[in-house]
């Protein structure tokens, strides 16, 4: 498996849940799924290294050819509507120079895709568009292949400065360096996803724009902790939904029937992870996260530890959505097994973080430091 932590999917670590018993047993006896999520979790620690390589060098290239570098952080903040992820003007020329050493930008870029929606999705994507190139009976062409999947992890990526920076809850001292690298990599990723044609970047700016309104929604949502909405948490969670949910379909190059069975999946099984992140950052932060699932059942059941509960009921239902999307699969699709197996290792995640937190005991500490 795949993560930010490996310890999630180490032996002990899978015999604590019973979806990670599962996991197992499908590993002993070598089961289709199990092989085939093998070989893209393979091929991933194979070429990760060169993607983030290649990610640094388009990324200097950007910057260092910007030769407007002030213009470019203000219509970033236009188009994203906040002024907070963007540098002053006079802020702009040191970090830009200071991140045109390449060692430097590698190392942001590492930094910022240690993330488990990037480590978790770059063997996922890789699986789906191959299995589209299957269905369709397309041309094997790598290059559009490298290109698709490149652009979408990039995109999916750029959440991760921009989470960073208006939480300010890890890697201060590299704010300023992420908020001169938003554009670029947000210009880099239309690139690269350009290359699948004109319906294939109009898919995505149609998802960047949701998940845009959804992060939006989560910034102002913090500013009234107990007065969030079911509804308005729910809006929020268009931050998962919608970049993934866009990548999964144009993984098939936005066509039928895939791209909608491939949306439904990713968008649903990217909010029940998101469910686990939450259990996972409250342990690490000894407080519970605003806004989150956990807040909200939390404040309305008035018991943190029911709270977490109806979350981990929460993420099992967005699960049961993405395993409903499979039953909508072509017959003799090829990687159906690869699916079931992939969704399989979601709820180990999420049940892994959550016995963790009942491990930890800390109730008491989580309900002294809820909003009030």
């Amino acid at each position: 498996m795949s993560g930010k932590d490996e310890s999630v999917f180490s032996k002990s670590a899978l015999m604590s849940t019973k979806a990670g018993k599962k996991v197992m047993k499908q590993g002993l006896f070598k089961s289709k799924g199990y092989k085939q999520f093998n070989h893209y979790k393979e091929e991933t620690e194979q070429k990760f290294p060169e993607f983030a390589k290649r990610f640094t060098n388009n990324l200097l290239e950007q910057i260092k050819s910007d030769s407007s570098a002030n213009l470019t952080q203000q219509k970033f903040a236009e188009e994203v509507g906040s002024t907070e992820i963007i540098l002053n003007s006079s802020e702009v020329d040191p970090i830009r120079a200071k991140l045109e050493n390449f060692d430097v930008l590698h190392d942001r870029v590492l930094r910022i895709l240690n993330s488990n929606f990037v480590k978790m999705t770059f063997p996922v994507f890789n699986a789906l568009f191959d299995a589209s190139t299957n269905y369709f009976d397309d041309k094997n062409e790598s290059s559009l292949r490298q290109d698709v999947v490149d652009g979408h992890i990039i995109a999916i990526d750029l959440s991760e400065p921009m989470d960073r920076i208006v939480d300010k809850d890890e890697d201060l001292d590299y704010l300023d360096d992420y908020k001169l690298m938003n554009p670029y990599i947000l210009r880099l990723a239309r690139e690269k996803i350009a290359k699948g044609g004109d319906e294939v970047l109009r898919q995505f700016e149609i998802g960047f724009k949701d998940a845009r309104v959804g992060q939006y929604l989560d910034t102002k949502l913090k500013e009234k902790p107990t007065g969030i909405t079911e509804e308005e948490l729910a809006e929020s969670y268009k931050k998962y939904r919608s970049v993934m949910g866009t990548a999964g379909k144009n993984m098939a190059l936005s066509r039928e029937p895939l791209g909608e069975i491939f949306y439904t999946g990713m968008a649903k099984a990217a909010e029940s992870v998101g469910c686990g992140n939450e259990i996972e950052d409250t342990i690490r932060d000894k407080a519970v996260k605003i806004p989150s699932w956990p807040l909200y059942y939390s404040l309305s059941s008035n018991s943190v530890q029911e709270g977490f509960e109806l979350t981990m009921k929460k993420s099992e239902s967005y699960l049961q959505e993405a395993r409903g999307a499979i039953d909508s699969l072509p017959d003799k699709f090829s990687h159906k097994e690869f699916l079931e197996f992939l969704f399989l290792t979601v709820e180990h995640y999420n049940e892994f973080w959550y016995k963790r937190l009942e491990k930890e005991n800390i109730w008491s500490e989580l309900s002294s430091n809820i909003p009030k």
